[in-house]
Protein backbone atom coordinates (compact mmCIF):
# COMPACT_ATOMS: atom_id res chain seq x y z
CA UNK A 1 0.00 0.00 0.00
CA UNK A 2 2.73 2.27 0.60
CA UNK A 3 3.52 2.40 -3.38
CA UNK A 4 -0.02 4.35 -3.39
CA UNK A 5 0.67 7.21 -0.86
CA UNK A 6 3.83 7.70 -2.62
CA UNK A 7 2.69 7.74 -6.23
CA UNK A 8 -0.46 9.50 -5.69
CA UNK A 9 1.77 12.56 -3.56
CA UNK A 10 4.23 12.41 -6.76
CA UNK A 11 0.87 12.97 -8.66
CA UNK A 12 -0.61 15.87 -6.98
CA UNK A 13 2.69 17.73 -5.86
CA UNK A 14 3.41 17.50 -9.53
CA UNK A 15 -0.37 18.87 -10.81
CA UNK A 16 -0.56 21.61 -7.98
CA UNK A 17 2.98 22.67 -9.04
CA UNK A 18 2.28 23.30 -12.78
CA UNK A 19 0.41 26.17 -11.64
CA UNK A 20 2.84 27.13 -9.30
CA UNK A 21 1.66 26.26 -6.21
CA UNK A 22 3.87 24.56 -3.77
CA UNK A 23 3.55 20.47 -3.51
CA UNK A 24 3.31 20.15 -0.56
CA UNK A 25 -0.82 21.07 -1.11
CA UNK A 26 -0.91 18.50 -3.63
CA UNK A 27 0.84 16.10 -0.36
CA UNK A 28 -2.70 17.37 1.61
CA UNK A 29 -5.10 16.71 -1.29
CA UNK A 30 -3.40 13.39 -1.91
CA UNK A 31 -4.11 12.67 1.63
CA UNK A 32 -7.37 13.89 1.79
CA UNK A 33 -8.13 11.68 -0.97
CA UNK A 34 -6.78 9.03 0.12
CA UNK A 35 -8.50 9.61 3.77
CA UNK A 36 -12.12 9.63 1.65
CA UNK A 37 -10.98 5.72 0.34
CA UNK A 38 -10.45 4.31 3.51
CA UNK A 39 -6.89 4.82 3.63
CA UNK A 40 -5.51 4.58 6.95
CA UNK A 41 -1.35 6.02 8.12
CA UNK A 42 0.57 3.17 9.25
CA UNK A 43 3.40 3.01 11.50
CA UNK A 44 6.01 3.44 8.77
CA UNK A 45 4.08 6.86 7.81
CA UNK A 46 4.00 8.31 11.10
CA UNK A 47 7.89 7.34 11.22
CA UNK A 48 8.25 9.37 7.88
CA UNK A 49 6.29 12.11 9.15
CA UNK A 50 8.06 12.55 12.32
CA UNK A 51 11.65 12.33 10.68
CA UNK A 52 10.82 14.85 8.36
CA UNK A 53 9.92 17.56 11.65
CA UNK A 54 13.21 16.22 12.57
CA UNK A 55 15.25 17.30 9.92
CA UNK A 56 13.42 20.16 8.71
CA UNK A 57 14.11 21.43 12.17
CA UNK A 58 17.75 20.44 12.10
CA UNK A 59 18.47 22.86 9.12
CA UNK A 60 16.52 25.92 11.04
CA UNK A 61 18.71 25.53 13.60
CA UNK A 62 21.52 25.35 11.12
CA UNK A 63 20.68 29.08 10.35
CA UNK A 64 20.55 30.67 13.71
CA UNK A 65 22.71 32.81 14.22
CA UNK A 66 22.53 35.72 16.45
CA UNK A 67 23.57 38.80 14.55
CA UNK A 68 21.13 37.87 11.76
CA UNK A 69 18.21 38.00 15.17
CA UNK A 70 19.52 40.66 17.44
CA UNK A 71 18.50 43.31 15.35
CA UNK A 72 15.73 46.22 15.81
CA UNK A 73 13.61 45.73 12.65
CA UNK A 74 13.75 41.65 13.18
CA UNK A 75 13.62 41.70 16.91
CA UNK A 76 11.28 44.65 16.98
CA UNK A 77 9.04 44.06 13.83
CA UNK A 78 8.80 39.78 14.84
CA UNK A 79 7.92 40.54 18.39
CA UNK A 80 5.46 43.00 18.54
CA UNK A 81 3.42 41.28 14.99
CA UNK A 82 3.06 38.14 16.98
CA UNK A 83 1.80 40.23 19.99
CA UNK A 84 -0.55 42.21 18.01
CA UNK A 85 -1.62 38.89 15.82
CA UNK A 86 -2.60 37.14 18.95
CA UNK A 87 -4.62 39.67 20.48
CA UNK A 88 -6.66 39.88 17.09
CA UNK A 89 -6.79 35.97 16.63
CA UNK A 90 -8.10 35.24 20.80
CA UNK A 91 -10.97 36.95 20.77
CA UNK A 92 -12.00 35.27 17.09
CA UNK A 93 -10.91 31.81 18.16
CA UNK A 94 -13.04 32.13 21.30
CA UNK A 95 -15.86 32.90 19.25
CA UNK A 96 -15.66 29.51 17.60
CA UNK A 97 -15.99 27.79 21.19
CA UNK A 98 -12.67 27.15 22.01
CA UNK A 99 -11.33 27.55 25.91
CA UNK A 100 -8.95 30.29 26.43
CA UNK A 101 -5.31 28.11 27.25
CA UNK A 102 -6.30 26.68 23.04
CA UNK A 103 -7.78 29.71 22.08
CA UNK A 104 -4.27 31.44 23.08
CA UNK A 105 -2.19 28.60 21.50
CA UNK A 106 -3.82 28.83 18.27
CA UNK A 107 -3.74 32.57 17.86
CA UNK A 108 0.42 32.53 18.52
CA UNK A 109 0.49 29.32 15.62
CA UNK A 110 -1.55 31.47 13.39
CA UNK A 111 0.85 34.25 14.16
CA UNK A 112 3.93 32.66 11.98
CA UNK A 113 4.69 32.72 9.09
CA UNK A 114 5.81 29.48 6.33
CA UNK A 115 10.15 29.14 6.71
CA UNK A 116 9.63 26.47 4.00
CA UNK A 117 8.03 28.91 1.46
CA UNK A 118 10.19 31.22 2.20
CA UNK A 119 13.24 29.63 1.74
CA UNK A 120 12.19 28.43 -1.54
CA UNK A 121 11.30 31.51 -2.89
CA UNK A 122 13.68 33.40 -2.03
CA UNK A 123 16.18 30.47 -3.46
CA UNK A 124 14.32 30.18 -6.82
CA UNK A 125 15.11 34.59 -6.69
CA UNK A 126 18.54 33.60 -5.05
CA UNK A 127 17.56 36.66 -2.35
CA UNK A 128 18.76 34.77 0.55
CA UNK A 129 22.03 36.93 1.26
CA UNK A 130 19.65 39.97 0.03
CA UNK A 131 18.72 42.55 2.70
CA UNK A 132 14.83 41.84 3.20
CA UNK A 133 15.92 38.66 2.82
CA UNK A 134 17.55 38.34 5.70
CA UNK A 135 15.17 40.22 7.58
CA UNK A 136 12.13 37.91 6.87
CA UNK A 137 14.38 34.80 7.63
CA UNK A 138 15.47 36.43 10.49
CA UNK A 139 11.86 36.68 12.26
CA UNK A 140 10.85 33.15 10.61
CA UNK A 141 13.68 31.72 13.12
CA UNK A 142 12.23 33.80 15.56
CA UNK A 143 8.67 32.73 15.32
CA UNK A 144 10.16 29.10 14.87
CA UNK A 145 12.09 29.53 18.41
CA UNK A 146 8.56 30.60 19.48
CA UNK A 147 6.87 27.28 17.75
CA UNK A 148 9.46 25.41 19.92
CA UNK A 149 8.66 26.84 23.13
CA UNK A 150 5.08 26.00 22.05
CA UNK A 151 6.03 22.49 21.53
CA UNK A 152 7.99 22.64 24.50
CA UNK A 153 4.47 23.55 26.84
CA UNK A 154 2.58 21.78 25.57
CA UNK A 155 4.75 18.67 25.26
CA UNK A 156 4.30 17.65 28.96
CA UNK A 157 5.91 16.10 31.46
CA UNK A 158 8.61 16.56 33.83
CA UNK A 159 12.47 16.17 32.05
CA UNK A 160 14.96 14.18 33.69
CA UNK A 161 17.83 15.61 36.48
CA UNK A 162 20.21 14.70 34.08
CA UNK A 163 18.56 17.47 31.39
CA UNK A 164 21.13 19.51 33.11
CA UNK A 165 24.00 18.23 31.58
CA UNK A 166 22.55 19.66 27.84
CA UNK A 167 24.04 22.95 28.68
CA UNK A 168 27.17 21.33 28.49
CA UNK A 169 26.63 20.67 24.32
CA UNK A 170 28.36 23.92 23.13
CA UNK A 171 32.05 22.03 24.22
CA UNK A 172 30.94 19.33 21.25
CA UNK A 173 31.44 21.99 18.65
CA UNK A 174 35.08 21.76 17.81
CA UNK A 175 34.74 18.33 18.24
CA UNK A 176 32.26 18.29 15.81
CA UNK A 177 33.55 21.04 13.74
CA UNK A 178 37.21 18.91 13.22
CA UNK A 179 34.86 16.03 12.24
CA UNK A 180 33.38 18.12 9.28
CA UNK A 181 36.67 19.26 8.20
CA UNK A 182 38.13 16.13 7.62
CA UNK A 183 34.95 14.81 5.78
CA UNK A 184 35.34 15.61 2.16
CA UNK A 185 32.86 13.00 0.60
CA UNK A 186 29.60 13.91 0.15
CA UNK A 187 27.81 10.99 1.21
CA UNK A 188 29.46 10.81 4.80
CA UNK A 189 28.65 14.61 4.90
CA UNK A 190 24.93 13.91 4.19
CA UNK A 191 25.43 10.80 6.73
CA UNK A 192 26.76 13.27 9.63
CA UNK A 193 24.06 15.58 9.10
CA UNK A 194 21.35 12.80 9.53
CA UNK A 195 23.24 11.44 12.86
CA UNK A 196 23.69 14.84 14.16
CA UNK A 197 19.75 15.34 13.43
CA UNK A 198 18.47 11.97 14.93
CA UNK A 199 20.96 11.79 17.45
CA UNK A 200 20.17 15.08 18.73
CA UNK A 201 16.07 14.39 19.19
CA UNK A 202 16.68 10.80 20.36
CA UNK A 203 18.87 12.24 23.14
CA UNK A 204 16.63 15.16 24.07
CA UNK A 205 13.79 12.46 24.04
CA UNK A 206 15.40 9.86 26.31
CA UNK A 207 16.00 13.01 29.13
CA UNK A 208 11.76 13.68 28.52
CA UNK A 209 12.46 16.80 26.22
CA UNK A 210 10.98 17.20 23.07
CA UNK A 211 12.29 15.69 20.27
CA UNK A 212 11.74 18.40 17.71
CA UNK A 213 13.79 20.83 20.46
CA UNK A 214 16.75 18.50 20.22
CA UNK A 215 16.65 18.20 16.65
CA UNK A 216 17.04 22.21 16.83
CA UNK A 217 19.77 22.57 19.40
CA UNK A 218 21.52 20.42 17.20
CA UNK A 219 21.35 22.16 14.16
CA UNK A 220 22.47 25.42 16.34
CA UNK A 221 25.75 23.87 17.68
CA UNK A 222 26.86 24.20 13.90
CA UNK A 223 24.83 27.07 12.92
CA UNK A 224 28.20 29.54 12.96
CA UNK A 225 30.74 27.07 11.27
CA UNK A 226 31.45 27.24 7.90
CA UNK A 227 30.48 24.02 6.70
CA UNK A 228 27.32 24.30 8.61
CA UNK A 229 25.51 25.40 5.63
CA UNK A 230 27.03 22.30 3.65
CA UNK A 231 25.27 20.27 6.15
CA UNK A 232 22.01 21.92 5.20
CA UNK A 233 22.12 21.62 1.70
CA UNK A 234 23.01 17.93 1.77
CA UNK A 235 20.06 16.96 4.24
CA UNK A 236 17.57 19.71 2.10
CA UNK A 237 16.41 16.70 -0.28
CA UNK A 238 16.18 13.95 2.60
CA UNK A 239 13.98 16.60 4.39
CA UNK A 240 11.78 17.29 1.56
CA UNK A 241 10.76 13.92 0.59
CA UNK A 242 10.07 13.03 4.20
CA UNK A 243 8.01 16.25 4.59
CA UNK A 244 5.85 14.35 2.07
CA UNK A 245 4.65 11.81 4.77
CA UNK A 246 3.90 14.36 7.60
CA UNK A 247 1.35 16.44 4.98
CA UNK A 248 -0.30 13.37 3.89
CA UNK A 249 -0.58 12.06 7.72
CA UNK A 250 -2.68 15.52 8.10
CA UNK A 251 -4.09 14.53 5.10
CA UNK A 252 -5.46 11.40 5.83
CA UNK A 253 -7.44 12.75 8.90
CA UNK A 254 -9.85 13.20 6.40
CA UNK A 255 -12.51 16.55 5.90
CA UNK A 256 -13.00 18.71 8.35
CA UNK A 257 -16.53 19.67 10.03
CA UNK A 258 -18.87 22.59 8.49
CA UNK A 259 -17.70 24.88 10.91
CA UNK A 260 -14.36 24.33 10.23
CA UNK A 261 -14.54 25.83 6.70
CA UNK A 262 -16.20 28.67 8.38
CA UNK A 263 -13.18 28.74 10.16
CA UNK A 264 -10.78 28.34 7.44
CA UNK A 265 -12.44 31.60 5.80
CA UNK A 266 -12.15 33.70 8.07
CA UNK A 267 -8.85 33.42 9.08
CA UNK A 268 -8.18 33.43 5.02
CA UNK A 269 -10.07 36.89 4.76
CA UNK A 270 -7.65 37.42 7.86
CA UNK A 271 -4.85 37.13 5.94
CA UNK A 272 -4.26 40.67 4.10
CA UNK A 273 -4.70 41.87 7.56
CA UNK A 274 -1.63 40.37 8.87
CA UNK A 275 0.24 41.29 5.57
CA UNK A 276 -0.68 45.24 6.45
CA UNK A 277 0.88 44.29 9.74
CA UNK A 278 3.55 43.60 8.82
CA UNK A 279 4.05 46.69 6.36
CA UNK A 280 2.98 48.88 8.85
CA UNK A 281 5.58 47.88 11.29
CA UNK A 282 8.42 47.14 8.54
CA UNK A 283 7.93 50.75 7.84
CA UNK A 284 7.65 52.05 11.55
CA UNK A 285 11.09 50.37 11.92
CA UNK A 286 12.80 52.48 9.42
CA UNK A 287 12.98 49.93 6.34
CA UNK A 288 12.68 51.42 2.15
CA UNK A 289 8.95 50.79 1.28
CA UNK A 290 10.37 48.18 -1.34
CA UNK A 291 12.51 46.00 1.70
CA UNK A 292 9.13 46.33 3.59
CA UNK A 293 6.74 45.04 0.32
CA UNK A 294 9.23 42.23 -0.75
CA UNK A 295 9.65 41.30 3.03
CA UNK A 296 5.47 41.29 3.68
CA UNK A 297 5.22 39.27 0.76
CA UNK A 298 7.67 36.63 1.48
CA UNK A 299 5.91 36.50 5.30
CA UNK A 300 2.15 36.52 3.52
CA UNK A 301 1.32 32.80 4.23
CA UNK A 302 0.54 30.76 7.58
CA UNK A 303 3.14 28.13 8.66
CA UNK A 304 4.19 24.44 8.24
CA UNK A 305 4.89 25.22 12.53
CA UNK A 306 1.38 25.82 12.56
CA UNK A 307 0.68 22.23 11.71
CA UNK A 308 4.34 21.31 13.74
CA UNK A 309 3.19 22.81 16.95
CA UNK A 310 -0.26 22.21 16.50
CA UNK A 311 -0.06 18.19 15.89
CA UNK A 312 2.20 18.03 19.82
CA UNK A 313 -0.86 20.08 21.36
CA UNK A 314 -3.37 17.97 19.90
CA UNK A 315 -1.34 14.51 20.67
CA UNK A 316 -1.12 16.39 24.40
CA UNK A 317 -5.03 17.31 24.49
CA UNK A 318 -4.15 21.13 24.42
CA UNK A 319 -6.20 20.66 21.09
CA UNK A 320 -8.99 18.82 19.38
CA UNK A 321 -7.25 16.21 16.91
CA UNK A 322 -10.05 16.38 14.07
CA UNK A 323 -8.95 20.33 14.21
CA UNK A 324 -5.37 19.97 12.76
CA UNK A 325 -6.72 18.78 9.48
CA UNK A 326 -8.45 22.26 9.56
CA UNK A 327 -5.37 24.03 10.51
CA UNK A 328 -3.85 21.95 7.29
CA UNK A 329 -6.11 23.35 4.85
CA UNK A 330 -5.89 26.70 6.15
CA UNK A 331 -2.20 26.71 5.90
CA UNK A 332 -2.33 25.07 2.11
CA UNK A 333 -4.72 27.58 0.95
CA UNK A 334 -2.77 30.39 1.91
CA UNK A 335 0.71 29.11 0.26
CA UNK A 336 -1.80 29.18 -2.73
CA UNK A 337 -3.28 32.26 -2.20
CA UNK A 338 0.62 33.43 -1.84
CA UNK A 339 1.92 32.03 -5.09
CA UNK A 340 0.55 34.55 -7.36
CA UNK A 341 2.06 37.10 -5.26
CA UNK A 342 5.47 35.49 -5.35
CA UNK A 343 4.91 35.30 -8.85
CA UNK A 344 4.54 38.38 -10.39
CA UNK A 345 5.86 40.54 -7.00
CA UNK A 346 8.02 42.63 -9.58
CA UNK A 347 4.82 44.01 -11.55
CA UNK A 348 2.61 44.05 -8.12
CA UNK A 349 5.28 46.27 -6.97
CA UNK A 350 5.54 48.84 -9.98
CA UNK A 351 1.71 49.15 -9.72
CA UNK A 352 1.68 50.58 -6.67
CA UNK A 353 5.16 51.70 -5.71
CA UNK A 354 3.81 55.62 -5.58
CA UNK A 355 1.07 53.96 -3.31
CA UNK A 356 3.48 52.59 -0.58
CA UNK A 357 6.38 55.00 -1.04
CA UNK A 358 3.89 57.67 1.11
CA UNK A 359 4.45 55.62 3.94
CA UNK A 360 8.16 55.47 3.97
CA UNK A 361 9.50 57.29 6.34
CA UNK A 362 11.70 60.06 5.74
CA UNK A 363 14.80 59.04 7.92
CA UNK A 364 18.25 57.15 7.37
CA UNK A 365 17.26 53.66 6.39
CA UNK A 366 19.24 50.33 7.98
CA UNK A 367 19.39 48.78 4.51
CA UNK A 368 20.51 51.96 2.31
CA UNK A 369 23.70 52.54 1.92
CA UNK A 370 25.42 55.02 -0.27
CA UNK A 371 27.45 53.33 -2.81
CA UNK A 372 30.61 55.02 -4.12
CA UNK A 373 32.56 53.65 -7.06
CA UNK A 374 35.24 55.96 -6.80
CA UNK A 375 36.97 56.43 -10.34
CA UNK A 376 36.57 52.61 -11.37
CA UNK A 377 36.10 52.02 -14.92
CA UNK A 378 35.05 48.80 -14.97
CA UNK A 379 32.09 47.48 -12.72
CA UNK A 380 31.73 43.01 -11.96
CA UNK A 381 28.25 42.08 -10.76
CA UNK A 382 28.14 38.65 -9.10
CA UNK A 383 31.62 37.99 -7.67
CA UNK A 384 31.34 34.24 -7.54
CA UNK A 385 34.37 32.28 -9.62
CA UNK A 386 33.44 34.44 -12.76
CA UNK A 387 33.04 37.16 -11.38
CA UNK A 388 36.83 36.74 -9.81
CA UNK A 389 38.02 35.83 -13.10
CA UNK A 390 36.79 38.65 -14.66
CA UNK A 391 37.71 41.48 -11.69
CA UNK A 392 41.21 39.71 -11.30
CA UNK A 393 41.88 39.80 -15.09
CA UNK A 394 41.08 43.73 -15.54
CA UNK A 395 43.35 44.40 -12.19
CA UNK A 396 45.93 42.27 -14.08
CA UNK A 397 45.89 44.30 -16.96
CA UNK A 398 46.06 47.61 -14.60
CA UNK A 399 42.72 48.72 -15.20
CA UNK A 400 40.13 49.82 -12.48
CA UNK A 401 37.50 47.60 -11.71
CA UNK A 402 34.79 47.49 -8.80
CA UNK A 403 32.88 44.37 -8.02
CA UNK A 404 29.48 44.38 -6.33
CA UNK A 405 27.50 41.22 -4.62
CA UNK A 406 24.17 40.81 -2.42
CA UNK A 407 25.58 38.25 -0.61
CA UNK A 408 27.55 39.79 2.94
CA UNK A 409 29.43 36.37 3.07
CA UNK A 410 30.78 36.68 -0.24
CA UNK A 411 31.58 40.10 0.14
CA UNK A 412 33.81 39.50 2.96
CA UNK A 413 35.84 36.76 1.44
CA UNK A 414 36.60 39.30 -1.67
CA UNK A 415 38.03 42.17 0.50
CA UNK A 416 40.57 39.72 2.70
CA UNK A 417 41.68 38.32 -0.88
CA UNK A 418 41.88 42.62 -1.30
CA UNK A 419 39.54 42.84 -4.38
CA UNK A 420 37.19 45.95 -3.82
CA UNK A 421 33.52 44.55 -3.38
CA UNK A 422 30.71 46.88 -2.52
CA UNK A 423 27.19 45.19 -1.48
CA UNK A 424 24.17 46.10 -4.02
CA UNK A 425 20.81 44.75 -5.36
CA UNK A 426 20.99 44.82 -8.97
CA UNK A 427 17.51 44.04 -9.26
CA UNK A 428 16.40 47.50 -7.07
CA UNK A 429 15.44 50.39 -9.70
CA UNK A 430 16.07 52.80 -7.18
CA UNK A 431 20.08 51.63 -7.01
CA UNK A 432 20.51 52.27 -10.75
CA UNK A 433 18.93 55.92 -9.99
CA UNK A 434 21.11 56.70 -7.56
CA UNK A 435 24.31 55.61 -8.25
CA UNK A 436 27.02 57.68 -10.13
CA UNK A 437 28.22 55.49 -13.08
CA UNK A 438 30.03 58.41 -14.80
CA UNK A 439 33.29 56.92 -14.94
CA UNK A 440 32.44 53.48 -15.52
CA UNK A 441 33.19 52.21 -19.19
CA UNK A 442 31.35 48.69 -19.42
CA UNK A 443 29.78 46.57 -17.00
CA UNK A 444 30.16 42.68 -16.40
CA UNK A 445 27.38 40.92 -15.17
CA UNK A 446 28.60 37.10 -14.08
CA UNK A 447 26.01 35.19 -12.18
CA UNK A 448 23.82 32.30 -13.12
CA UNK A 449 20.23 33.01 -12.63
CA UNK A 450 18.67 34.14 -15.88
CA UNK A 451 15.63 35.49 -14.29
CA UNK A 452 17.99 38.32 -12.06
CA UNK A 453 20.77 39.04 -15.17
CA UNK A 454 17.62 39.86 -17.49
CA UNK A 455 15.64 42.11 -14.27
CA UNK A 456 19.22 43.78 -13.53
CA UNK A 457 20.51 44.12 -17.71
CA UNK A 458 16.72 45.95 -17.96
CA UNK A 459 17.16 48.10 -14.76
CA UNK A 460 20.67 49.08 -16.05
CA UNK A 461 19.30 50.51 -19.16
CA UNK A 462 16.23 51.66 -17.88
CA UNK A 463 18.33 54.06 -15.57
CA UNK A 464 19.83 55.73 -19.15
CA UNK A 465 23.34 53.88 -18.86
CA UNK A 466 24.04 53.09 -22.81
CA UNK A 467 27.49 51.78 -22.23
CA UNK A 468 28.44 48.03 -23.01
CA UNK A 469 26.84 45.25 -20.78
CA UNK A 470 28.25 41.85 -21.12
CA UNK A 471 26.97 39.10 -19.46
CA UNK A 472 27.72 35.76 -18.98
CA UNK A 473 25.29 32.70 -19.86
CA UNK A 474 25.62 29.17 -20.93
CA UNK A 475 22.21 28.69 -23.67
CA UNK A 476 21.56 30.23 -26.67
CA UNK A 477 18.49 31.03 -25.90
CA UNK A 478 19.23 32.91 -23.03
CA UNK A 479 21.61 34.69 -25.09
CA UNK A 480 18.62 35.95 -27.37
CA UNK A 481 16.68 36.93 -24.46
CA UNK A 482 19.64 38.77 -22.89
CA UNK A 483 20.30 40.27 -26.48
CA UNK A 484 16.58 42.29 -26.53
CA UNK A 485 16.95 42.88 -23.06
CA UNK A 486 19.57 45.21 -24.12
CA UNK A 487 23.30 42.94 -23.32
CA UNK A 488 25.58 44.13 -25.63
CA UNK A 489 27.52 40.95 -25.89
CA UNK A 490 26.79 37.75 -24.38
CA UNK A 491 29.14 35.07 -23.81
CA UNK A 492 28.47 31.54 -24.32
CA UNK A 493 31.42 29.54 -21.98
CA UNK A 494 30.47 26.48 -23.08
CA UNK A 495 29.94 26.91 -26.68
CA UNK A 496 33.72 28.65 -27.09
CA UNK A 497 35.17 25.48 -24.99
CA UNK A 498 33.33 23.27 -27.62
CA UNK A 499 34.97 25.32 -30.27
CA UNK A 500 38.44 25.18 -28.65
CA UNK A 501 37.90 21.75 -28.46
CA UNK A 502 37.44 21.10 -32.22
CA UNK A 503 40.47 23.57 -32.94
CA UNK A 504 42.69 21.39 -31.02
CA UNK A 505 41.56 18.38 -32.39
CA UNK A 506 42.31 19.76 -36.04
CA UNK A 507 45.50 20.95 -34.79
CA UNK A 508 46.50 17.27 -33.33
CA UNK A 509 45.64 15.41 -35.99
CA UNK A 510 48.78 15.20 -37.43
CA UNK A 511 50.52 14.16 -34.05
CA UNK A 512 50.37 10.67 -32.85
CA UNK A 513 49.99 11.23 -29.23
CA UNK A 514 48.80 14.54 -28.08
CA UNK A 515 50.06 16.51 -25.24
CA UNK A 516 47.38 17.40 -22.78
CA UNK A 517 45.90 20.90 -23.08
CA UNK A 518 44.32 23.32 -20.87
CA UNK A 519 41.33 25.00 -21.81
CA UNK A 520 41.30 29.16 -20.75
CA UNK A 521 37.61 29.40 -20.30
CA UNK A 522 35.70 29.66 -17.44
CA UNK A 523 32.47 28.49 -17.18
CA UNK A 524 30.99 30.14 -14.58
CA UNK A 525 29.71 28.82 -11.72
CA UNK A 526 26.26 27.70 -10.42
CA UNK A 527 26.72 29.62 -7.57
CA UNK A 528 27.12 32.74 -8.80
CA UNK A 529 24.10 34.22 -8.18
CA UNK A 530 22.76 37.59 -6.63
CA UNK A 531 19.58 39.21 -6.55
Amino acid sequence: MDIIWVGLAFIFGLLVSRVHVPPLVGYLIAGIGLALFGYEAGDMLSEISHLGVIFLLFTVGLHIRLKNIVRMEVVGVGFIHLAISTLIFTPITLYFGFDLTAAIIISIILGFSSTVLAAKNLEQRNELGAYYGRVAIGILILQDLVAIAIIAYTGGGVPSPWSLLLLGLPILRPILSKLLDSIHKDELIMLLAIVMAIGGASLFEFLNLSSELGALVAGMILATDEKGEELGKKLWGIKEAFLVGFFLEIGLTGLPSNDAYIFILVFILLLPIKSILFYGLFMIFKLRSRTGYLSTVTLTAYSEFTLIAGTVAAANGFLPEEFILTLGLLTAISFVANAPLAKFEDQIWKRFEPFLHRFERDVKHPEREVINLGKSEYLVIGMGSAGRAAYDRLHDRGKQAIGMDIDPGRIESNLKAKRRVVYGDIQDSELWETIDLEHIKSIIIAMGNTAVKLSATKAIRDSGFDKPVYVITMRDDESEALQKAGASSVTIPITQAGEQLAELSIENDSREEAEPVKLNVDQGDSNDRQS
